[in-house]
């Protein structure tokens, strides 16, 4: 009988940037030596720029940073559930943190970390949430703009009919108003039911799209708005729609324009995210796209509803640009999500790097 192949160092190095938890290796002295590509994204930081580091810099909790070195002198595994990490400013994660001595004889000691990013989970539950209300909303919304059409269409089709028996211009002129109303109200339900057409996709640079929707804003941008870029350029193209995705981030500028009625600063900002899971499936490399505005915000209230159809928090507004955005990055397999609180609003455009609409490219 042969003897069972032993899984080589490749593949098992394979399998755990791959895996969902974040891994780190600490040597003997708790300075890291390894971090695998969850923890890059949880950080916001590469590897290169993190090894090296001390435990007390990268686990910044006096009372952690003890546990964790009596856990390597003892040999006893430590595990704390719901741990809070601050990882910089407003960067708070909650995690359950696993940490276990590796001893082996005539070797150094070492420590490994196993995080598993609890405030991770909650965010791949929103958004499958905020997926299935978004696409049972546009369902609702396509068959009540169905049925709104066909009397509509009725209404229009008799004024006319009225219209030509009649001989008084004075009564013609209220056929008219009933039949642009009509017109008016046909523009509004085809709105509502949004892109009706499948995206015609090609490689795209996404920066060309920024910058050709920055352009188009600042044709009409008040006095005291200023826009300023933070790329990435390593980022590769996206396989993707370009004038829907023009269309899509052009709607997303344009709101974070009119919240800052008294000026104010929006940054265009692009970043690349490693291991990202967008609804249920998970996606080797996205695609980040953040317009951030540091005006008065979005009220709570409104927050969660934002991108359902009819949904503003303006008088002049018509509700349907964030839902019609939603729509077209869903036909890219994205999804666009919004934080949001005074003085900074955040809505990131997700893109995975992949050539069909949502299949994984992991």
């Amino acid at each position: 009988m042969d003897a069972p192949k032993t899984i080589s160092l490749e593949v098992m190095k394979q399998i755990v940037e791959n895996l969902n938890s974040v891994i780190m290796l600490f040597d003997d002295s708790l300075h890291l030596q390894y971090i695998n590509p969850v923890g890059e994204m949880m950080y916001g930081l590469s590897a290169p720029h993190m090894i090296g580091r001390g435990l007390s810099r990268v686990l910044p909790r006096l009372d952690l940073v003890q546990a964790l070195g009596e856990a390597l002198d003892s040999g006893h595994t430590f595990t704390e559930r719901e741990s809070e990490i601050e990882l910089g400013p407003k960067h708070l994660v909650t995690v359950d943190l696993t940490a276990i001595p590796l001893l082996e004889s005539n070797q150094s000691a070492a420590l490994l970390v196993e995080m598993s990013q609890l405030d991770r989970q909650i965010r791949i539950a929103r958004e499958e949430n905020l997926l299935t209300l978004n696409q049972a909303t546009r369902s609702l919304v396509r068959n009540m703009a169905h049925e709104i059409k066909n009397p509509l269409g009725g209404i229009r089709g008799t004024a006319q009919l009225l219209e030509r028996e009649l001989d008084s211009e004075e009564l013609k002129e209220f056929t008219g108003i009933i039949i642009s109303e009509a017109d008016r109200l046909q523009k509004l339900v085809d709105r509502m039911l949004g892109p009706n057409t499948l995206p015609h996709k090609e490689m795209v640079n996404i920066h060309e799209v920024l910058e050709r929707v920055k352009q188009v804003a600042e044709m009409d941008l008040a006095e005291g708005i200023a826009i300023r870029r933070d790329y990435d350029i390593s980022l590769p193209d996206l396989f993707a729609d370009k004038d829907q995705l023009i269309q899509s981030v052009l709607n997303l500028l344009r709101n974070a324009v009119q919240a800052l009625k008294d000026g104010g600063e929006i940054t265009l900002r692009t970043r690349a995210q490693r291991q990202y899971t967008i609804g249920h499936i998970r996606h080797r490399l996205v695609a980040a796209i953040e317009i951030i505005d540091n005006g008065p915000g979005i009220p709570e209230s409104l927050l969660e509803k934002i991108f359902f159809p009819m949904v503003t928090g303006r008088s002049e507004g018509t509700g349907l640009g964030l839902s019609i955005a939603q729509s077209l990055i869903n036909q890219h397999g994205g999804l666009i999500e919004c934080n949001s609180q005074p003085g900074r609003t955040v809505f990131t455009v997700l893109l995975p790097f992949s050539h069909e609409n949502g299949e994984s490219n992991g």
